[in-house]
């Protein structure tokens, strides 16, 4: 159950891959994922990384200008407190917003069809649903990507640029925090109807295949570091997300900015978050610098 309420504080940064950002073609960007933050108001420089949740490990690679970033800051903030996901008392305390409100089972949200279908994906990956009938669906979609990783080698196959970067900041005795709490976070999923959750549910492991075209595409964008290209990947928003980026990607962008500048205030700061949320007329770039900042691409390049 814990692995459950973790896999969807994952959704969240993988929603922010699969939603169309506002203004897209007329909004372009730099290709780079890392970018400088400056304001005539500040004196020290602050940063900005683009993350992608999950990436198999052979493709990880942060550069030395990100490592430099991370070095001449004073603190780390990511979408949530990463170091909140190793409380098992925090997590413990979250547990019941994972479940359906009243007496809803997922049979009740599916067809018999559906049902089986969805049965037989999670007792591929050893998570009998019997025990799962009341968890909210969005909470489960959140594994269906897990087969990727899954498994004893799952850690060796693959690596987290979250996870990657706060074991960085901790070596460096950095201040670590989020932009949002995990209470919001979760709360955000009552915002979106069961049996929408349900549909997405199904949708998810249609296309959870590890080996799809999709998957390859997303990780070679990511490293050519194009941030217009993942966007256009998911245009056709067959996840079914695009129709709550109003809720998980537009607000929550407009949320962090007071937040981002308070922190920039205290010092220097590193901020990782998911790589769609920096894109478009409301991504996190134009928003701050409609707030007055300087933001300037620091690209570098994936070894050959």
């Amino acid at each position: 159950m814990i692995q459950i309420i973790k896999s969807v504080f994952a959704l969240l940064f993988v929603a922010g891959l699969f939603l169309p950002s506002h203004a897209q073609d007329r909004d372009s960007l730099d290709r780079a994922l890392l970018w400088e933050i400056s304001s005539p108001k500040m004196k020290d420089k602050s940063y900005l990384f683009g993350t992608i949740h999950m990436i198999p490990r052979q493709d990880f690679y942060l550069d030395e200008a990100v490592e430099k970033a991370l070095e001449g800051t004073d603190q780390i903030a990511f979408e949530i407190d990463m170091e909140e996901m190793s409380d098992m008392g925090k997590m413990m305390g979250l547990l019941m917003d994972a479940f359906m409100k009243g007496d809803t089972t997922l049979s009740d949200l599916l067809t018999e069809e559906e049902y089986e279908r969805v049965d037989a994906h999670f007792q591929k990956i050893g998570l009998p649903l019997s025990m799962m009938e009341r968890i909210k669906p969005m909470f489960l979609t959140a594994l269906t990507s897990e087969d990727l990783f899954s498994g004893p080698s799952g850690a060796e196959r693959a690596t987290s640029y979250e996870l990657e970067l706060m074991q960085r900041a901790k070596s460096q005795e950095k201040p670590i925090s989020g932009l949002e709490t995990a209470e919001y976070q979760m709360s955000m999923f009552d915002s979106i109807p069961y049996q929408v959750q349900a549909k997405m549910l199904v949708d998810a492991i249609s296309e959870s295949d590890p080996d799809s075209d999709q998957i390859a595409e997303l990780v070679r964008l990511y490293k050519q570091q194009d941030l217009n290209g993942m966007q256009r990947l998911f245009k056709a928003d067959r996840s079914g997300l695009g129709k709550y980026e109003e809720l998980l990607l537009v607000t929550r962008n407009r949320n962090w900015i007071p937040v981002m500048k308070a922190m920039m205030e205290e010092g220097p700061t590193f901020f990782a978050v998911g790589a769609g949320h920096l894109v478009g007329s409301e991504g996190v770039i134009r928003l701050l610098e409609a707030e007055g900042f300087r933001l300037r691409p620091l690209p570098f390049e994936w070894p050959q």
